[in-house]
């Protein structure tokens, strides 16, 4: 295969750009620190999955209509400039305040910018290369996002965290220049792609009613999705895959902060992840080319599947320690309530005695089963890395073989559409869960189900999902 020319490289550098985003705001640094400064007794995590909730529901509800403006001529770098620009200043909003609500609303709304950004980005696709290149160019796009921006700034966020007090930085601190470095890192490697990748396919803008033809237009992309099974059943597997993906990613350091797993440790694990997917995000590129991109997302889900159920174990081995040490310090203080296994309504008891975690927390039963549960996090990290950036870069390459590259934004919107609606299944699916049982370790088997779903019409529908590619 040739060499990558300018414009493909100015393609790949912004998941370079953006990587940065997604690893210090939505993976570790930032949701860790959230969860960490949030009061309120149902937890960071809780609050954490109503705001990815809902910033991704803004994003699905407008996705089509962002897609069909941006297929007409001159539209496209337009909107992708709106939401880059949104992106970059309400992640910056949330370096400057300290009040966790504040920080929530600016991460909703910095995420809408990264979300649409990402949208458009993907859908100049078929703008950049042809279809027998799309494979390797997402595939290498995901990987060098993960060595760039997913790692070197990773590495600076972790020093100014563990070593800040040499710097004359707190954590606190840190993370704020963390989130800074954010913007500055996203901001500058943009600019090649603000410079060199253009609009090459795309309608004419009609010369009046132009609302009124985006969502005709809008209609008739819905039914060629639906008219072809092959590409309808694809879409629907990746509504389901694609949002446990996203719920991983989006909690795994709130999750594992709520368990009490401590926060360094964490993004040092998550740093051995972007090692790990930069190498098998290429490699599953080239796997596709030999037994089929579909055979490679087959695997990846399944991964995943495995991925939940050690999730779920991580948890539980905390929690049958904590629940009942819990239970015996609040009998010790005179405070004790009706037996139960819903942490949501021991810690709102503890709090209401005013018991400290020093009353608990030091019990070598809940260290040694914090030490197990932190070996099983590290090897969550290894597993996600081997799969996260494969599934990903695989699913918008397929999808951008089978669209019309006139009307990528359009067939982007709605790939956008079924797997930003996905992401609010996953967050609300967890919250609901721990609402009920009070348990992170149950809200997240409870994803595995999204998982059993996507694989069940891979594998039912695989042939005709096949045939359409080909």
């Amino acid at each position: 295969m040739k060499r990558f020319n300018r414009t493909e490289k100015s393609w790949i550098m912004y998941d370079w750009a953006n990587s940065v985003f997604a690893t210090i705001m939505m993976a570790a640094v930032f949701s860790a620190f959230f969860t960490g400064m949030v009061t309120d007794p149902r937890g960071g995590d809780y609050w954490w999955s109503i705001g990815t909730t809902i910033s991704v529901l803004i994003v699905a509800v407008m996705a089509p209509v962002i897609g069909s403006f941006a297929d007409y001529k001159g539209n496209k770098k337009k909107l992708f400039v709106f939401f880059f620009v949104l992106g970059l200043v309400f992640t910056g909003f949330c370096a400057f305040t300290d009040e966790w609500q504040f920080l929530l609303a600016g991460y909703v709304l910095a995420h809408v910018g990264f979300s649409g950004s990402c949208l458009i980005n993907d859908s100049f696709l078929p703008d950049v290369t042809v279809p027998g290149r799309m494979d390797m160019l997402s595939g290498w796009a995901y990987a060098m996002g993960y060595i760039g921006g997913s790692t070197i700034p990773f590495i600076i966020s972790i020093v100014l965290i563990q070593f800040g007090d040499g710097f004359g930085l707190d954590t606190v601190a840190a993370v704020k220049v963390s989130i800074l470095m954010t913007v500055v890192w996203w901001g500058l490697f943009t600019i090649p792609f603000l410079k060199n990748v253009h609009q090459v396919h795309y309608i004419e803008k009609p010369e009046k009613a132009v609302v009124r033809e985006v969502f005709t237009n809008i209609g008739k992309t819905a039914k060629k999705i639906f008219a072809n099974k092959g590409l309808f059943l694809f879409i629907i597997a990746y509504f389901f895959y694609i949002d446990g993906v996203g719920t991983i990613i989006s909690l795994a350091t709130s999750y594992g902060t709520t368990l009490g797993l401590g926060m360094v440790g964490m993004i040092l694990a998550l740093l051995v992840t972007q090692f790990v997917a930069f190498p098998f995000s290429i490699i599953f590129s080239r796997l596709a080319l030999k037994i089929g991109a579909l055979m490679m997302l087959i695997i990846a889900v399944i991964v995943y599947f495995v991925i939940c159920i050690v999730g779920f174990f991580m948890g539980f081995l905390i929690e049958r320690v904590e629940i009942p040490l819990k239970l015996d310090v609040l009998a010790t203080a005179g405070a004790a309530i009706e037996p139960t296994t819903n942490l949501t309504v021991i810690n709102m008891a503890m709090m209401g005695a005013g018991i400290p975690d020093s009353a608990w927390i030091t019990d070598p039963a809940y260290l040694a089963a914090i030490g197990t549960s932190t070996m099983l996090f590290w090897v969550l990290a290894i597993m996600v890395g081997t799969v996260q950036g494969g599934i990903q870069a695989l699913s918008r390459s397929y999808f951008g073989k089978l669209v019309p590259p006139e009307n990528a934004g359009e067939f982007f919107g709605f790939f956008e559409i079924f797997g930003k609606f996905a992401a609010i299944l996953g967050p609300l699916l967890y919250a609901m869960t721990k609402g009920v049982t009070g348990r992170s370790s149950f809200s997240i088997l409870a994803i595995i189900a999204l998982f059993a779903v996507a694989l069940i019409i891979m594998l039912t529908g695989r042939k005709q999902m096949e045939d359409r590619p080909a």
